[in-house]
């Protein structure tokens, strides 16, 4: 038989179903393992890849099958996340810290799997696929919690603690809630925070459509959405750790997303820091806010002469 084929074989033995056991499947295990067809399956090898530059690359390379590059969203989506799940693959085994839109992504054989793929084609390939399969189940469940260990605890005003994914931009979002908010929104409500991995992993549908919000386009809505019922103000709040500030053409845009809504907006840039907010300054729209994180006591106003005059 061919790798290709090997590999097929070896993926519905190690429990993958129909859909995970074809050739950009087999390819990919392939990829993972570092076997080309002259191989030894008891030669596979634990290597950390990237989609384009890794597996995508590597298959042009070593087996002559080229796929084009929109097909990566594919290869991650309809292949390594199924790996990822079964306990084929790790993602982010070198960096697991890595957000999950990160570039730097990359895939590499499970340590268990890895075992079992060596024994391929030996007496004990038997033995070594019904231990895997009878001990995945346990390894999925120590898998998530390790994913989970990274993630970014965030408590809500009310109390209530959620978690978003790793990474910068998070971290940002964390802040904007547990710091901006106190400090210059006190009392008022949370009704959306969004996440790399889940944009709408909190959103107050309710209260949201109760101020004209139309939350069918919750994806267009920014980063953080506060509401500050006292004073009938709604805190619009973009998180920024590479692009995406409050520009005069996203200003324009939220303003006709919110016609429907009567109450007072405050639109606000948040930044980590200086070093970031000195890379979007020319873009930032004015009537708006900044607020950077490593300085959460102070704002930065961009409003004209709403704030001039002796204090």
């Amino acid at each position: 038989m061919s790798k290709i084929t090997e590999a097929q074989e070896i993926l519905k033995a190690l429990g993958l179903p129909p859909a995970q056991q074809n050739e950009m499947s087999a390819i990919t295990l392939l990829a993972l393992c570092n076997i080309s067809e002259k191989d030894d399956w008891g030669k596979a090898t634990r290597q950390s890849l990237g989609v384009s530059k890794g597996v995508m690359a590597f298959s042009k390379n070593t087996y002559k099958k080229e796929y084009a590059p929109n097909t990566r969203e594919t290869f991650r989506r309809q292949v390594l996340h199924q790996f990822v799940q079964g306990r084929i693959a790790d993602y982010n085994p070198d960096k697991p810290g890595l957000p999950v839109n990160s570039p730097n992504a990359h895939y590499a054989i499970s340590l268990e799997a890895l075992e079992v793929i060596k024994t391929y084609k030996t007496k004990k390939w038997e033995a070594a696929v019904k231990k895997f399969t009878t001990e995945v189940a346990n390894l999925a469940k120590t898998y998530a919690k390790e994913r989970e260990s990274v993630m970014i605890p965030i408590k809500l005003p009310n109390g209530d603690v959620i978690k978003l994914s790793a990474g910068k931009h998070n971290e940002l979002q964390a802040a904007i809630v547990e710091q901006f908010a106190p400090r210059f929104c006190k009392g008022a409500t949370l009704l959306y925070l969004g996440d790399t991995a889940k944009k709408d992993l909190f959103i107050d549908k309710t209260y949201l459509e109760s101020l004209g919000i139309p939350i069918d386009q919750h994806s267009k809505l920014p980063d953080v959405v506060i509401y500050d019922q006292a004073r009938c103000w709604l805190f619009l709040i973009e998180a920024v750790t590479s692009h995406g500030p409050v520009s005069p053409k996203r200003m324009h845009e939220l303003e006709e997303l919110l016609k429907n809504c009567k109450e007072g907006k405050v639109y606000v840039t948040a930044f980590p820091d200086f070093s970031e907010f000195r890379k979007h300054m020319g873009n930032i729209a004015w009537e708006t806010e900044v607020w950077l994180s490593d300085v959460p006591d102070h704002m930065i106003h961009f409003n004209g002469d709403r704030f001039m005059g002796p204090r």
